[in-house]
């Protein structure tokens, strides 16, 4: 009930808006024309920056030392702006020099969930037009509707700017220049508007709109209601041209211009609007003005009041008597109306970058005809020669006004009668604003004669930013009534005005939503606004109120302080609340009292019977219901809470008169079936993580009366739980039934106090289910619970209004639905069996009873609420299986996260591949790889087969701690999959697990391994079916596009790409892009096999468990896969050629340009959509083209081979991988290269680098075994060359040789180059194998046949000397 500061609205992105403003200073890049609400994102990591260091309101948080250095010297840059709200305050603009930003409100949900406003930028430019001119002055002015169905809101806003060129140009809230005015040729100085008010009273003159502009010498008033036709008619004309229809020239503007008169500067003003003078004053001025012969007019004239301020006098007063100067009429000048499209046209070649210097609009170079202004001399003023005023703000009524001077003080004038009437010092730099608040309805209605009119009450607010402080005084004379530390950098925004357009008529009805002073605090973007009661304007000594206030400040501050004992408390308490006369500060005394955390609940008990006898004692028609009802209405709670409190602290145990020894049996028998999984769910579950929990939000904590009072509420006899968030609900749950459930409470003797209060049987049941949901971990660990919660169960099944008498067996009971409901939902899988079980039988035995007393028969009842709880409990075992699965925690070094948690409610709504998909991402984070996978899913077969439950191999599979945790891991899975035949099927398993993967790489494309697994995963889906969708939905959603920007980048390089590029170009390292690319090979190829095999197979039917068949969500993975379309076998072979092109280039790092191994048409089909038919290249290909293919595959074979070498040479050094060789031939085929050449090819490079034996092996498949021949002899005659010419040490024993050879062949040998040879010192073994295969490989009559004679006797001579 006091002076309080409100955030209403924040501002979002003011970091942006200062770059955009100030970035001529910061150097920083244009912000462009028109921004987005997504580049302009919210970003608060440079807030600190903006924060006051020094004073600041409490709970506004605090800075580093870093950042309050940098707030000084960012934080003023708002006060170098222009800024305006609306007083809607759903339109903010700020501008500096010839730019502005204008921010709209927008509503988001804040993580509470609750909606907030907050205003985000919606456009933000340039403004000036001509050369040089700046924004000196803006007022956002929003308009009415004019519908009959609107209630107050604006229809738009119009922002009316002023420039230091003269200009007044109005914009609309999207930026568009509706219609520019120069009316004046001097500098805007200031901007004000006024609007219509509801008169208050009769005597109280109508005051008609208008927007006053204040120039150094001049004053223009612009009609309201001129304005607002012009406005409006230039708003349609945008649209008008926008549609392309004809230009309607709106109405002129009508104003008045006043040339001011004996002032020295004039740098604010205040239109006061029309006044009418009483005879005496008027008779007075007459005489002072005409003299003692002045005639005087029969009625007083109707004025229009001016009041400037600035230097020489201080403050003037000027008056125009009405009629005395007829309005001016401009033209409007339509900035926009035919040259719209242009306009449009050359913004947007402005944001393009091609607009031309001389492409200004020729009309704005000749400047409108400026009126000359009609004179106006000062009637009297302020005269202070010294003091210059700075700024005026006129009061809501018009009596009063607040002056800013130089000096640092703030001057209150009485503007009727010309005076100042109070002066403040020390506010040097003072924003004003004022608040005019009514007095609250009933507060004088009262009274015993007519009903007074309500009265209004002026306050006066001073931001004081020297000091950081917010001050709220009371006019004229009242004391101060409120002060506020804020920044020192905040804006006071006070608009003065409200709707335009609005009337005496179109008003009625109407709820006018505007804020009257707003605090904008750029450190944190708040907007705030000063909210003041009533009663503050009133004189302590007449307000009983004001009395009421002191004593609930008292109570407060007694209620804070901690030190006071319980007995004094309550006395003092008392004796305030009896003091106290007005009801509702009474009422809110007591409810402050009530939630007092000190307060034990003893005191509140007697201080509110005491209250109560008082207020019975009254007469009744003066006592306030209200107050009576919540007096009597928490004395009846505190009552309960004490009676409960006492029931549980007496260590009374729990006495079992409901359970009969054939229930507990019955649920002794179903527990011993669940309980392996039970226990291994509670080993777990307990064995998690180590978390921190404080000792006051532990539900073993009691309940603190408070929070008892604020979860209840009593409406007559009835008491009900107030609908809360489920931490409230279980800690009272916890305080009402934790006790019966562990049995150190009196159960009946509680339940039957709950039954006397009138708590719904329903309400109860659910605090119960909480209390039993939340806590699972001690429920596990107490057995007995189990027991008592059938007995609690059962007494409140029994309570008046549980279980209706009326139930019809066939239909479904809602009470035990209210109890399959809570157990479907939540998310404690152990404790929902549980209590499903308990609930089963407390229905049955319910049931049992109603058909005995309805039918007298022995046949046992069959009703559908049986069968639902027999479905309920089967799937709540499934979930239990399933959620034991998902506890297991994944391996050490894998990156660990929070163990998901289903429930049935979950699982249904996550369609029918839900169950899969939860097991997949298991798999994922367990780290399994598929070989792993696949053998826990033989054991599920292995134990179908035998009809046993696969048992961990004991002794040598469990050689180590890991083996244990995967023998365990594939134990639970097997269970798991053993519960949901069909929707946990190998295929369907696997699927989701090759999507999860792939998700997972897509997330994180550097893991190359998670994409290998995948189609891993996709090769073990035995239906070709689900195969061929999986690989179709992987293809189109997450491997087209880097396969085809690997492929452009490989294409522009020319060669393997280096990392830094693969980064750039395709979002992966070189060595994750191989294998990205290894991977897309084996995805292409898998593609092609399931094309294949689809006409073979009947598509796989997809089936569902029998209790989880009512799933209902998003389609499951296998149903998309199943609804692919096919997929065209060459296109798929085209691409798979060119995967195959780009993953040998990266591997052997070759030079080559992928695509242009390729014809215009196989250019033009790759990353086309698979199922699409291409024109494919056929025929036989360019002579050109095959050459280039040929030598790139040679060049893959000799990188190959040199890779086999340094295998060889060092172990484990090089690429291992056999296939290569068969893949080039395969390659070669598709790509109409001849085989020979490079089956040739290979033997040559096999020789070349002394791999003797494998190329034997190839030699046999060559065809054409003449060239070959030739080729091998080159080879021969480089090693021996290299053997008797080369070496470094020759031997005696190699000279003779040589010196015996014939001429011809030493001739040859010297003419040998044996450095071409890779790997040249090979043993003379293999070369003279080598000469014998060439002699049986060259026919007799090949010219170099006796070379190879020659050859084979030199290498028989070489090996015998040796």
């Amino acid at each position: 009930m006091s002076c309080c500061l409100l955030e209403f609205c924040r501002v979002q992105e003011l970091k942006a808006v200062r770059e955009f403003l100030f970035q001529n200073q910061q150097n920083n890049p244009s912000l462009g024309d028109k921004k987005t609400e997504n580049e302009l994102a919210w970003d608060d990591s440079d807030w600190g920056s903006w924060d006051n260091p020094e004073a600041k309101e409490d709970g506004s948080g605090t800075t580093t030392g870093v950042e309050e250095d940098s707030a000084a010297g960012s934080a003023p840059w708002l006060q170098d702006c222009v800024v305006s709200l609306s007083p809607c305050s759903d339109l903010m603009v700020v501008a500096k020099d010839h730019k502005a930003v204008f921010l709209s409100a927008k509503w988001r949900t804040d993580d509470g969930g609750r909606e907030e406003m907050t205003l985000a930028v919606s456009w933000s430019g340039t403004l000036s037009t001509e050369e040089g001119e700046s924004v000196s002055s803006v007022i956002c002015i929003p308009l009415a509707s004019q519908k009959r169905s609107s209630t107050g809101r604006p229809d738009w806003t119009c922002i009316v700017v002023g420039f230091s060129s003269g200009y007044v140009r109005f914009y609309t809230e999207s930026g568009v220049l509706l219609l520019a005015q120069l009316l004046n040729e001097d500098p805007v100085l200031r901007l004000k508007c006024r609007t219509y008010e509801i008169p208050r009273h009769p005597g109280v003159t109508e005051q008609h709109e208008e927007l006053s502009i204040l120039y150094p010498a001049a004053l223009v008033t612009i009609d309201g209601f001129s304005l607002f036709q012009s406005l409006r008619a230039c708003r349609n004309q945008v649209a008008r041209a926008a549609a392309g229809s004809e230009v309607v020239h709106p109405p002129p503007l009508a104003y008045k211009k006043w040339g001011l008169q004996d002032m020295d500067t004039i740098v604010d003003h205040s239109s006061v609007g029309i006044m009418t003078l009483c005879v005496f004053d008027q008779m007075k001025n007459a005489s002072i003005l005409g003299g003692f012969h002045a005639s005087v007019k029969g009625s007083p004239p109707a004025m229009s009041q001016y009041i400037t301020v600035g230097g020489g006098p201080y403050t003037g007063f000027y008056y125009a008597i009405e009629g005395s100067s007829q309005p001016l009429l401009s033209h409007v000048a339509l900035a926009v109306a035919s040259k719209l499209t242009s306009a449009l046209f050359s913004a947007a070649s402005g944001w393009l970058g091609w607009k031309k210097q001389s492409e200004e609009e020729p009309t704005q170079k000749q400047k409108p005809k400026v009126e000359p202004a009609t004179p106006m001399a000062v009637r009297f003023g302020l005269p202070d020669s010294r003091r210059h005023g700075e700024f005026i703000c006129l009061s809501p009524c018009n009596t009063l006004a607040g002056v800013t001077d130089d000096f640092g003080r703030v001057t209150l004038l009485d503007v009727g009668r010309g005076i100042a009437i109070r002066m403040w010092k020390g506010y040097r730099d003072a924003q004003l604003g004022w608040v005019q608040v009514s007095e609250g309805r009933g507060e004088r209605e009262s009274s015993p004669s007519a009903p007074l009119p309500r009265r209004h009450a002026q306050f006066l607010v001073i931001y004081a930013p020297r000091r950081g402080i917010l001050e709220v005084w009371g006019t004229q004379q009242g004391p101060r009534v409120g002060a506020f530390t804020v920044g020192k950098h905040c804006r006071l925004l006070y608009a003065g005005y409200r709707l335009m357009g609005v009337n005496s008529v179109t008003s009625q009805g109407w709820l006018l939503h505007t804020q009257q002073v707003c605090l904008f605090d750029p450190a944190t973007g708040a907007l705030r606004t000063v909210t003041v009661p009533f009663h503050l304007a009133l004189s302590d000594k007449k307000s009983e109120r004001a009395k009421d206030m002191h004593l609930l400040k008292r109570l407060t501050t007694l209620l804070k302080s901690r030190e006071v004992e319980p007995d004094i408390l309550e006395s003092e308490a008392q004796s305030v609340l009896l003091d106290i006369k007005h009801p509702a500060v009474k009422k809110q005394a007591l409810e402050s009292l009530l939630a007092n955390k000190n307060a034990p609940v003893s005191c509140l008990t007697n201080i509110t019977r005491v209250l109560l006898a008082s207020l019975k004692g009254q007469d009744p028609e003066a006592v306030d219901e209200g107050l009576f009802q919540l007096c009597s209405s928490q004395l009846k709670l505190l009552q309960l809470y004490t009676d409960i409190q006492q029931l549980h602290s007496t260590g009374e145990a729990t006495t079992d008169t409901h359970t009969e020894p054939t229930e507990v049996a019955g649920i002794e028998e179903e527990l011993a079936r669940v309980s392996p999984t039970l226990q291994r769910y509670a080993e777990l579950t307990s064995g998690s993580r180590p978390s921190v929990s404080f000792a006051l939000d532990s539900p073993d904590a009691s309940l603190p009366v408070r929070s008892f009072l604020s979860q209840m509420e009593c409406e007559g006899e009835e008491i009900r739980v107030v609908p809360g968030p489920n931490a409230d609900w279980t800690q009272l749950g916890s305080f009402l039934f934790w006790g019966c459930l562990t049995g150190e409470s009196p159960l009946q003797k509680v339940c039957n106090t709950l039954q006397k209060t009138g708590i719904s049987p329903q309400q109860l049941l659910s605090l119960l289910l909480s209390v039993w949901l939340h806590r699972e971990k001690e429920v596990l660990k107490k057995t007995e619970a189990v027991r008592h919660l059938h007995t609690l169960l059962t007494a409140l099944s029994s309570m008046k209004g549980a279980v209706e008498e009326s139930w019809d067996m066939q239909c479904v009971s809602p009470w035990w639905q209210q109890v399959r409901s809570a157990c479907v939902q939540s998310h404690s899988s152990a404790a929902a069996l549980l209590a499903a079980i308990v609930a089963h039988r407390a229905a049955k035995a319910n049931i049992t009873i109603l058909a005995e007393t309805k039918f007298q028969s022995e046949w046992e009842a069959v009703s559908l609420e049986l069968e639902q709880w027999a479905v309920c409990v089967r799937q709540l075992e499934d979930v239990l299986s399933l959620q034991t699965l998902l506890c297991v925690p994944p391996p050490q070094g894998t990156p660990g996260s929070a163990t998901p948690h289903c429930s049935v409610k979950a699982l249904l709504e996550g369609g029918r591949g839900g169950i899969a998909d939860s097991v997949a991402k298991w798999v994922f984070r367990q780290d399994l790889a598929p070989e792993r996978l696949k053998d826990m899913l033989q054991r599920r077969g292995e134990a179908e087969s035998t009809e046993q439950p696969s048992q961990p191999e004991q002794g040598k599979g469990e050689k180590s701690q890991e083996d244990a945790a995967f023998n365990r891991a594939a134990e639970l899975l097997v269970s798991v999959c053993q519960r949901f035949p069909d929707s946990l099927s190998p295929d369907l398993l696997f699927a989701h697990c090759c999507w999860e993967y792939v998700v997972q790489w897509n997330k994180d494309p550097e893991e190359g391994r998670y994409l290998c697994w995948a189609v891993e995963h996709l090769k073990l889906v035995s239906s070709p079916h689900i195969q061929l969708g999986i690989s179709s939905m992987m293809w189109n959603t997450f491997i087209v596009k880097c396969f085809s920007a690997a492929a452009f980048l490989i294409e522009k390089v020319g060669k393997a790409p280096k990392d830094r590029l693969c980064r750039r170009d395709v979002g992966m390292g070189d060595c994750a892009m191989t294998s990205f690319l290894g991977s897309c090979v084996q995805l292409l190829q898998i593609l092609m096999e399931a094309d294949s095999g689809v006409e073979e197979v009947t598509p796989p039917e997809l089936c569902v468990e029998e209790v989880w068949g009512g799933a209902e969500g998003p389609a499951s993975l296998a149903e998309l896969a199943l609804e692919q379309k096919g997929v065209h076998y060459p296109l798929v072979q085209h691409h798979y050629l060119l995967a195959s092109l780009l993953h040998t280039a990266m591997t052997f790092s070759l030079r080559v340009k992928p695509l242009s191994l390729f014809d215009s048409k196989g250019k033009n089909a790759f990353f086309r959509e698979l199922s699409s038919i291409q024109l494919m290249p056929s025929g036989d290909m360019d002579p050109g083209l095959v050459s280039l293919r040929q030598e790139f595959l040679l060049r893959v074979l000799t990188g190959w081979v040199t890779t086999q070498r340094e295998a060889v040479e060092g172990p484990g050094s090089g690429s291992g991988d056999k296939t290569w060789p068969s893949l080039c031939l395969d390659l070669g085929l598709l790509l109409q290269v001849n085989p020979d050449i490079l089956r040739r090819h290979l033997v040559c490079e096999l020789y070349n680098q002394g791999l003797d034996p494998r190329a034997e092996q190839v030699m046999f498949e060559v065809e054409d075994k003449d060239v070959l021949g030739s080729q091998l002899l080159v080879l021969t005659g480089q090693r021996l060359s290299y053997s008797l010419l080369h070496t470094q040490t020759q031997t005696r024993p190699a000279m003779e040789l040589l010196a015996r050879l014939p001429p011809t062949l030493c001739t040859w040998l010297k003419a040998m180059d044996p450095s071409e040879l890779g790997c040249p010192s090979v043993p003379l073994s293999q070369t003279s194998r080598l000469v014998s295969r060439l002699i049986e490989i060259l026919p007799e009559n090949h010219g170099q046949y006796s070379l190879a004679l020659h050859l084979l006797e030199a290498v028989e001579d070489l090996q015998r000397e040796d």
